[in-house]
């Protein structure tokens, strides 16, 4: 059964994921000004064209996460996608309470 506000054809993510990918990408493209880069360069030594630069820097989820570390690797920053699910607080208290349910019998 099929949610008429999604369709596998499109990029719908919901309004919470969409609203913290436009934060990423601005994110991405305040590092850049930041470092005083034209988009130019940053595309350049990304391998990636204007369009797409300017695509990730709104957010875009249609762009590939690889297109995502290219433009982070251009700017000195590819040691960030480190932080992509490192702290799994709420993992960690699933299994925490995983582990005290079993030792409580």
């Amino acid at each position: 059964m099929q949610d008429d506000n999604y369709s596998s054809k499109t990029n719908y993510l919901g309004p919470n994921l969409s609203i913290i990918m436009e934060e990423m990408g601005n994110q991405i493209r305040l590092a850049r000004l930041r470092r005083d880069y034209p988009s130019e360069i940053i595309a350049k030594r990304a391998g990636i064209s204007r369009a797409t630069l300017w695509k990730i820097e709104k957010g875009d989820a249609s762009v590939s996460i690889g297109a995502y570390a290219k433009v982070l690797n251009a700017l000195n920053m590819e040691r960030d996608l480190l932080y992509i699910a490192k702290d799994d607080a709420f993992g960690k208290l699933l299994q925490d309470a995983k582990i005290e349910n079993k030792y409580k019998r």
